[in-house]
C-alpha cells in the first residue's frame, strides 16, 4: 500500500513508546464515561440492556431481545478526540440473534470520529463516522479490520474512494478467539488499522459526504466537510460480541 505522505512528511509525525501514556477508558466495572444509542430511543436509553459488563469486559447482549428488530445500537465514549491511538481486545460468541441481516454475521466495529451522539436522529442507523470494521470467520467476508465510511469518504492509495467498505489484508478469525485491534488517528489526514499487533489498512484525507441525509447537516453546522475529529463508539449489530482492554493513547498534533 502506498504512503499517505512523503517520507519526509512522515519523519515530521512525533512518536510516543509503544507502551508509553496509554489511558484505560473502560473501567471493566460498569460503564462509566459510556452512553448508549440505540436506534428507536433516546440517548442514553437502553431498556433491553444490550450493552452490559460481564467478566471484565463490555458484552453485546440479546438475551433480553425476541428478535433483532433494526435495533442497532453504539455506545459512546465520553472525550471527543482527534490525535490519538485507541486499542482493545474483541471477540464474537454465541449465534446472531433472530432476523439479524446475513451481512451482519460476525460483524461489529469500533467507530471512529463519530458525530456528537446527541445529533444522532431517533431512527438513525449509524453516527456518521468512520468505521475500523472488526469481522468474524463465518461472516463470509474473508478479512477484518476493514473500512466502513458512513456518511464519510477518504483518500486511499492516492485517490479519493467513496465505496462504502473497502477491505484491508488480515484474515478473519473464529469466534471466540480474542483479537487484538488498534487504531492511529492523527486528525483526519492519517488514519491506520492495525489487527494483532499488523498494519491491515491506512487511509486520510477523511471527509463528510455532503450527498449524505445524515452528514449533510454537520457540513453545515461546522461551515466545511473535513472530518478531523469525533466521538469513539462501539457497535452493536446482531451478533453477540464482547470489548476488553480498552485503552487510548493521547497524540501530539
Amino acid at each position: 500500500m502506498k504512503a499517505l505522505l512523503p517520507l519526509a512528511a512522515a519523519l515530521l509525525l512525533p512518536l510516543q513508546a509503544e507502551d508509553e501514556g496509554w489511558t484505560p477508558i473502560f473501567n471493566g466495572k460498569d460503564l462509566t464515561g459510556w452512553t448508549p444509542k440505540l436506534r428507536g430511543h433516546e440517548l442514553g436509553k437502553d431498556p433491553k440492556k444490550t450493552f452490559v459488563v460481564r467478566d471484565g469486559a463490555i458484552a453485546v447482549d440479546y438475551s433480553n431481545y425476541e428478535a433483532w428488530g433494526d435495533a442497532f445500537g453504539h455506545l459512546f465514549y465520553k472525550e471527543k478526540l482527534s490525535n490519538y491511538r485507541i486499542r482493545l481486545e474483541y471477540r464474537f460468541i454465541g449465534e446472531q440473534i433472530k432476523d439479524g441481516p446475513g451481512w451482519a454475521l460476525a460483524n461489529s466495529g469500533i467507530m471512529l470520529h463519530c458525530q456528537e451522539p446527541g445529533t444522532m436522529g431517533r431512527e438513525q442507523n449509524f453516527p456518521v463516522s468512520l468505521e475500523f470494521q472488526l469481522l468474524g470467520a463465518p461472516n463470509g467476508v474473508k478479512t477484518t479490520g476493514n473500512l466502513c465510511t458512513p456518511g464519510t469518504y477518504v483518500t486511499l492509495d492516492g485517490q479519493e474512494n467513496r465505496n462504502h467498505c473497502i477491505g484491508a489484508t488480515p484474515p478473519t478469525l473464529p469466534l471466540g478467539e480474542w483479537v487484538k485491534a488498534e487504531a492511529e488517528v492523527r486528525g483526519g489526514k492519517v488514519v491506520r488499522h492495525y489487527i494483532n499487533g499488523k498494519l491491515a489498512m491506512e487511509y486520510g484525507n477523511a471527509k463528510l459526504d455532503g450527498n449524505d441525509g445524515d452528514a449533510k447537516p454537520l457540513i453545515e453546522l461546522q461551515g466545511g466537510d473535513d472530518l478531523a475529529s469525533g466521538w469513539i463508539s462501539l457497535q452493536s449489530e446482531s451478533h453477540p460480541c464482547e470489548f476488553r482492554k480498552i485503552e487510548i493513547q493521547k497524540l501530539e498534533e
